[in-house]
């Protein structure tokens, strides 16, 4: 599978190793299986689309934070400036909407002071908005800035909006290069195994149930129940509770629940305390979604459906429950989850975010563009950013993972 690419690349590349543009990384590897997309290997060309001294190059930063975002943009500076000699980089402040000069502020232009020490603070320095941006009013404004390559740090949406800024700037004969590196705490994104800021978020989300725990096991019949990031994919989730063991119910999107009845969540959570006087519950945003009875459906600046609250929707029906039973019980509610995407990366996840950030710069040298950085089989691959929207990485309920957290938590396999 190619992606698009801007022409011939006639420049020699200031890099000593490079890489065949002709090595291919196959989807699935297992011995007998279709091979399926087979993708272009990331890293750097020996030929270079852009002439360095004459190219100026602009990130910008999209939709929630995650854990990592600064240290993605100080990778991306310091490649394309030490390695490369690239001219100019700019800053686009507040997301796509700092594309719009009508409405933005100046672009901040990046330096090595700049960047200095931004990967140890967590957030963007850029700052980011939700929301698209009119797409030629945007590419106006990059033509107009002489901006040849932008790279995109965002989710979905994002990469799919700087999707539609190449194919715009293709349409005005302007050579752009859009490459895109995945951001999303929830680790859902199609061909990248692991994204930025997961690990950090599994830590955090650790420490956070270590505490709920704690609450839990220090009164009589204590219930903790612990909301977390995940609004269509549980891997925050399951991967806190394995790495915590202190869980004993874990409710991901992937994975439907019942409430009520002899099988349903509700009884067995009452047998648990009964049995043991404390329970620890760890519920993803966007489980059990279906339980909740909403007279509209609110969408975000982004289109997105807003989720409903299932976090306080389980607190009642669980406080409700136990009243009705007779059978004291406290319950302690956690919401951690803008505290856990806000920080700092952790070591694991400072490194793989330099290098997606290394590998993106070396895609949009080349003239690769409409494209997104991802990863499989430990292997950095260009994914063309059409294929994000008929893909979505979710927990497998019949997997590894899945089953890693029925065995650390010893809950049913559903709750029906």
């Amino acid at each position: 599978m190619n992606t698009p690419n801007l022409g011939p690349a006639r420049f020699a590349s200031p890099l000593a190793l490079t890489i065949n543009d002709d090595v291919r990384i196959p989807q699935t590897i297992e011995v007998g299986a279709e091979p399926g997309y087979l993708f272009e290997l990331a890293g750097p060309r020996a030929k270079l689309f852009f002439e360095p001294a004459h190219t100026r190059a602009a990130i910008v930063t999209c939709g929630g934070l995650c854990p990592g975002i600064n240290n993605v943009i100080r990778s991306l500076f310091l490649e394309l400036h030490h390695s490369y000699g690239v001219r100019e980089v700019l800053g686009f402040r507040h997301g796509y909407q700092g594309l719009d000069s009508r409405r933005a502020a100046e672009p901040v232009v990046m330096t090595p002071e700049f960047v200095d020490h931004i990967h140890q603070e967590g957030g963007t320095v850029l700052g980011t908005s939700r929301g698209p941006v009119d797409t030629a009013v945007a590419v106006n404004n990059l033509i107009q800035r002489g901006v040849n390559m932008l790279f995109t740090i965002g989710g979905d949406g994002t990469q799919l909006g700087g999707n539609e800024l190449f194919l715009e700037a293709q349409r005005r004969g302007h050579p752009l290069a859009v490459v895109g590196i995945p951001k999303t705490v929830d680790n859902d994104v199609a061909f990248v195994a692991r994204s930025f800021g997961y690990f950090t978020a599994v830590e955090e989300a650790s420490r956070v149930l270590k505490c709920a725990h704690t609450e839990a096991h220090s009164v009589l019949n204590g219930i903790a129940l612990v909301k977390l990031m995940g609004r269509n994919a549980g891997f925050i989730a399951a991967g806190a509770t394995v790495a915590s063991q202190d869980v004993n119910f874990c409710l991901i999107p992937e994975v439907p629940f019942v409430l009520d009845g002899p099988r349903g969540l509700l009884a067995a959570l009452e047998r648990r305390i009964l049995q043991r006087a404390h329970a620890v519950i760890v519920v993803a945003e966007g489980a059990g979604q279906e339980l909740i009875e909403s007279a509209d459906e609110p969408r975000d600046a982004s289109g997105n459906l807003k989720l409903k609250d299932i976090g306080q929707f389980l607190r009642e029906k669980i406080v409700a429950h136990f009243a009705t039973a007779n059978i004291p019980a406290t319950l302690r509610y956690f919401d951690p989850n803008y505290i856990i995407r806000s920080v700092p990366a952790d070591a694991e996840d400072s490194m793989l975010c330099d290098q997606f950030a290394r590998h993106a710069a070396h895609a949009a040298m080349a003239g690769k563009t409409g494209l997104v950085v991802g990863i499989l089989h430990d292997r950095f691959i260009h994914v063309p950013t059409t294929l994000l929207t008929t893909n979505k990485q979710r927990v497998d309920p019949a997997g590894a993972a899945w089953r890693a957290v029925l065995a650390a938590t010893g809950q049913a396999e559903r709750f029906e």
